[in-house]
């Protein structure tokens, strides 16, 4: 090992989220200094993602931060599948994947949650400069070139600016850009940033309301399929979340006109149940794909929404970010540390990264939603769920890949980077 990675300079990381706080965090635990740019004035705190997999858990957990985050979030040991009449088709359990993480369950919990205590980590590091109301403005190569222009030069010059009109110039030896999926780094580097919309839209529906006092032997994971109506079932540590798919199309504010939402929840919930639901919100948002062509323009590196988007079924495109923020964060600083010859573990990385994105975790979320507008196609649906409940080998497979546990990053026990250096000679 080189060991001093004082005279390559700070890595910038922009974006202060999950995937960008994750990859911060994974460097600086490794004696890279960084430098973290986020435009916000402080740290997110809006309703977004809400599902941690045990796959994420495991990784968090190294992180220094799993516990913390559980104490906080509805741990959730089960999934379910249901009609509307309370007729329960399947049900697997969670504990069945015991033998394959130290996390046998699903956490539900806000993002919100996790970022103060990943800044906290960070923070005590000693190893991060964290800069709020920071915008990137600007990004070049050294040597020349503009970041999009294919060369690498000897790093990245970023331009910068905040609220008051102050512009700072910077040099990094990497920028890795978690800075979403209106990514303003990519947008500089002239890669493409347009998401194709899927055929529907999601309505989220929160309410206060126990729903699992309401329904018998509701899961706090629980999908109805009926031919009547779909939809999904989040217990959450303070609320529960219904999420319905609406044709692309439907006139959103009909949708959202609240006689029109209560009327739902009421078909969804039958009878005194749906009547005792007290609504607290109903918002829209848009479902979208997207897949950067590679994730990295020359020293520019990308993660999380930045690269790619996917359906939110399944709960998979943040877990997959912070999954990108842990194994692009060990192969950079396997670089930087003069563990890997020249980049080819870097590259490695990324592009296994990518590979996961498009064939895993793009169609296990397509999948989860596949032929629910078809009532002819619903009992062979209902059918195969049954049967992969009935056999344990079975079980296990299904809830490993929706936990992502097949492809997520290596565990970080052992000598990681003699690990990464193998794999990327392979």
């Amino acid at each position: 090992m080189s060991g001093d990675t004082a005279s390559h300079g700070p890595v910038a990381v922009v974006g202060a989220g999950p995937v960008g706080l994750t990859a911060a965090l994974v460097l600086a635990r490794t004696g890279v200094r960084v430098t973290l740019l986020e435009s916000r004035e402080t740290l997110a705190t809006e309703s977004r993602a809400s599902t941690f997999h045990p796959s994420t858990l495991d990784l968090l957990d190294e992180l220094g931060v799993a516990a913390a985050l559980r104490r906080q979030g509805r741990t959730v040991d089960r999934v379910q599948w249901r009609d509307l009449d309370g007729v329960v088709h399947a049900e697997l359990d969670y504990s069945v994947l015991a033998g394959h993480t130290g996390h046998p369950y699903r956490l539900h919990v806000e993002q919100a949650r996790l970022t103060p205590l990943l800044l906290a980590e960070l923070t005590a590091t000693g190893l991060a400069d964290v800069r709020f109301g920071t915008t990137v403005t600007g990004a070049e190569h050294l040597g020349g070139g503009e970041i999009g222009g294919g060369g690498t030069g000897g790093g990245v010059r970023l331009r910068t600016g905040d609220a008051a009109g102050r512009v700072t110039v910077s040099r990094h030896p990497y920028v890795l850009a978690a800075d979403g999926s209106r990514s303003p780094l990519r947008e500089l580097a002239g890669l493409p940033g347009a998401a194709e919309e899927y055929p529907d839209y999601a309505l989220r529906v929160v309410t206060g309301t126990p729903l699992d006092e309401l329904v018998p032997g509701l899961a706090p994971l629980s999908y109805v399929r009926d031919a009547r109506a779909s939809f999904s079932a989040l217990g959450m540590p303070d609320h529960w979340r219904l999420i319905f798919r609406i044709p692309r199309g439907t006139d959103r504010d009909a949708v959202l006109a609240p006689e029109a939402v209560r009327a739902r929840v009421e078909q969804a919930l039958p009878g005194a149940a749906g009547r005792a639901v007290r609504i607290a919100e109903a918002h829209t948002y848009r479902l979208a794909r997207f897949l950067l062509p590679r994730y990295r323009a020359g020293r520019v590196l990308f993660a999380g929404d930045a690269a790619h988007l996917t359906s939110t079924a399944g709960g998979l495109n943040m877990n997959c970010g912070i999954h990108d923020a842990v194994e692009t964060g060990r192969a950079l600083a396997a670089v930087l540390r003069g563990d890997a010859p020249g980049e080819a573990v870097l590259d490695a990385a990324l592009e296994r990264r990518r590979s996961v994105v498009e064939t895993a975790v793009i169609p296990r979320s397509e999948a989860r939603t596949a032929g629910l507008d078809s009532a002819a196609e619903l009992p062979s649906r209902l059918a195969s769920l049954r049967r992969t409940a009935a056999d344990p080998r079975s079980a296990v497979d299904y809830l490993l890949k929706a936990s992502l546990l097949d492809v997520a990053p290596r565990s970080l026990k052992g000598d990681a980077h003699a690990d990464l250096v193998s794999q990327a000679h392979r």
